[in-house]
């Protein structure tokens, strides 16, 4: 069982999860900013009469990726 010593000898360990944790929460909030612009940028080129597979082309995935996009 850890002491209180204990813990407080691994203080800066315990601030670094914190740090590393808070980078990873702005991270995700990120990658849920981006994938929402991605989905709209496709949506306005099909909207604009570019099917799928010529936006998977264009892109360099396959139609499904580009559906998986449109679906996040």
């Amino acid at each position: 069982m850890a002491t209180d010593e204990n813990v407080a000898a691994h203080h800066e360990t315990f601030d670094h999860i914190r740090d590393v944790r808070a980078q990873a929460l702005e991270h995700t909030r990120l990658a849920r900013q981006f994938a929402s612009e991605r989905r709209d940028l496709i949506q306005g080129l099909i909207d604009a009469g570019l099917s799928q597979a010529d936006i998977a082309r264009e892109l360099g995935v396959t139609r499904q990726a580009i559906q998986k996009m449109l679906a996040c």
